[in-house]
């Protein structure tokens, strides 16, 4: 079934390359093992290029689209990185031209069908499609049973359905390919209590909750935090579980 784009991230375009976490560069380093050649990697829903610039250090050049031309805009420049707007179902790109597609944080908002039949038009023989996502944080036991109560209950009626994919850790996705073995990774961030309330304001629920309510929960939230944080300039170590499902294609 088709899915109309959904833009969730535009009007947060500059928030999101600031606060978002960055992947670890091993997951990167991996997945640049797994492929026979480093001609070209495809970064689909980019949005500001974290992992488009990544990729760009294992292969010769990045082609990186996203269907916001706000994010896009936002993309931090590479001499190997081209990046475009475009939709995960319409590339631009050559038939089977690509050694390697990564979706981060993205494919639940995509036509999956749709999709898969553009990646197997543009992937090279034996070609690499790399699914990866990451779901709720971990600080302290007092801070993430605050953050976990603001997420699911506070905030759960306002998450878009699709972002239940990255819920349940992407195990719920249609994935018609080869499926190969991954190693257990996480994002990690030092952040201070600015930080992590400059990250929860890049969630899509929260800009629903705002437009469907005319109220702002980010004070309070904020306020409930500070109190559990300490010192607001004191770093605190952020964990996120990374998934990660990588197929082989034809």
């Amino acid at each position: 079934m088709d899915r109309e784009f959904k833009d969730h991230f535009s009007g947060k375009a500059a928030a999101y390359g600031r606060h978002r976490p960055h992947y670890p560069p091993e997951l990167f380093s991996f997945l640049a093992e797994q492929c026979h050649v480093h001609e070209l990697a495809w970064d689909c829903g980019c949005g500001n290029g974290q992992a488009s610039v990544a990729l760009a250090e294992h292969f010769e050049r990045v082609y990186a689209t996203d269907a916001s031309a706000e994010q896009i805009a936002k993309a931090k420049p590479h001499p190997k990185i081209t990046y475009a707007v475009a939709p995960a179902e319409a590339s631009g790109l050559p038939d089977a031209s690509v050694d390697l597609v990564t979706v981060a944080q993205a494919i639940h908002w995509f036509d999956f069908e749709a999709f898969y039949d553009e990646v197997r038009r543009v992937a090279k023989p034996g070609g690499l499609l790399a699914a990866i996502s990451y779901g709720l944080f971990e600080i302290e036991p007092a801070l993430d049973a605050r953050l976990h109560h603001f997420h699911r209950t506070i905030l759960g009626p306002h998450w878009p359905p699709e972002r239940r994919h990255v819920d349940e850790n992407l195990t719920t996705i249609p994935f018609p390919f080869e499926e190969l073995e991954t190693p257990s990774l996480s994002l990690k961030a030092a952040w201070t209590l600015d930080d992590l309330v400059g990250y929860i304001d890049t969630w899509s629920a929260l800009q629903r909750y705002r437009t469907e309510t005319g109220e702002d929960p980010l004070p309070a939230i904020r306020d409930d935090l500070a109190q559990l944080w300490g010192d607001p300039e004191e770093s605190k170590t952020v964990r996120w579980p990374l998934n990660v499902r990588l197929g082989r294609v034809g």
